[in-house]
């Protein structure tokens, strides 16, 4: 788990400042996870919520590169941390990626430095999810909201998605530089398992850029 990017600026009350945190990519079979948070003032929450800031997954790609700028203006924190595949497979082969979330989201909620932090939450039992959430927090412990669709309800988990989603395309960009036809990344996407299909035939194993604790791989190796 790698933080890629951390900004803080110096003297700024936390007290007065919201927290979001979110994810891109846990779905991907290609490329890193990205977790992002990002801490705003009341000012910026209303600057960015009159300019009608959505989840990212509800906006253009131009629309996104506008709406970052935006936010790297307005924000007063952000940190951003990539998970690699490798570090996927480990947890998910012991059925513990909620538990990777919750650590890497942890690690950036210790970074962002907010008082009160809203936080997407994936697993379906948000009560559990919250306690897994604050083992990985440092004290003093911020007040921590867990909602399902957060990114959807909330400015700033909006702000802490476009964040993650940008960040997370701008690393698939560069394995596409090198790779070309892999599609989106996802395993619904017949370009990117066609791409990983004939990397598995040619090379009787898998990219370090894939997954292979996903299904549709495991199936492949299995096979070979």
């Amino acid at each position: 788990m790698t933080a890629v990017s951390l900004m803080l600026l110096a003297g700024a009350n936390t007290n007065a400042l919201i927290g979001g945190v979110d994810e891109a990519g846990r779905g991907s079979i290609i490329g890193p996870m990205i977790v992002a948070g990002v801490s705003l003032g009341r000012s910026g929450v209303r600057q960015l919520r009159e300019l009608g800031i959505k989840d990212s997954k509800a906006l253009r790609p131009l629309s996104r590169e506008k709406f970052f700028g935006h936010i790297l203006e307005l924000a007063h924190s952000l940190c951003v941390v990539k998970i690699d595949c490798c570090e996927i497979d480990r947890y998910v082969f012991f059925n513990g990626l909620n538990e990777l979330e919750a650590k890497s989201m942890g690690e950036v909620i210790n970074n962002i430095r907010a008082n009160r932090i809203y936080v997407d939450a994936c697993d379906v039992n948000l009560d559990r999810y919250l306690a897994s959430l604050r083992r990985h927090i440092q004290l003093p412990q911020p007040r921590l909201y867990c909602l399902h669709h957060a990114d959807c309800i909330n400015e700033v988990v909006s702000a802490a998605s476009i964040v993650a989603k940008i960040i997370r395309d701008r690393e698939v960009q560069e394995i596409r530089k090198k790779h070309h036809n892999i599609g989106s990344g996802y395993p619904s996407d017949k370009k990117t398992m066609f791409f990983i299909k004939k990397w598995v035939r040619k090379y009787k194993s898998p990219p370090l850029f894939a997954r292979r604790s996903w299904k549709p791989l495991r199936i492949m190796l299995e096979r070979q």
